[in-house]
């Protein structure tokens, strides 16, 4: 009887051995599936990129502007790498476009949104 009691007492201990090892790997699963996305911001507008916002739509408020103090004028293109950790591929964007040269046209914001960064490729900004 003794050594049943034991048998019973070593199976639990396994089964909660394994049971408290199964967050640490879905933790890890997880954070292989968290990667970074990247894709080419092309400015093909005639004025010049003053900022850029990319936010998962589910997100209420815009993250962080990606130019920082950066500027993307008319016709250049620069990598934008987004590694926030999530497992999205739908991004809403907000570009922030600074006047026209001539003044006839102020500050504006284009704002596009579920744009697929998964698949690489390249975001284009026309007038």
């Amino acid at each position: 009887m003794n050594k049943c009691i034991l048998l019973v007492k070593s199976f639990h201990r396994g089964i909660l051995a394994a049971a408290l090892s199964l967050p640490i790997i879905s933790f890890s699963i997880q954070s292989a599936l968290a990667e970074s996305v990247s894709f080419t911001l092309i400015n093909n507008s005639s004025r010049s990129l003053v900022r850029f916002y990319a936010s998962p739509p589910h997100v209420e408020d815009w993250e962080d502007d990606i130019l920082g103090t950066g500027v993307l004028a008319p016709g250049q293109s620069t990598t934008i790498t987004i590694k926030d950790g999530r497992e999205d591929c739908l991004y809403d964007f907000k570009g922030g476009l600074g006047p026209s040269d001539d003044g006839s046209v102020g500050y504006g914001e284009l704002i596009h949104s579920n744009i697929n960064v998964c698949n690489g490729g390249s975001y284009e900004y026309t007038d």
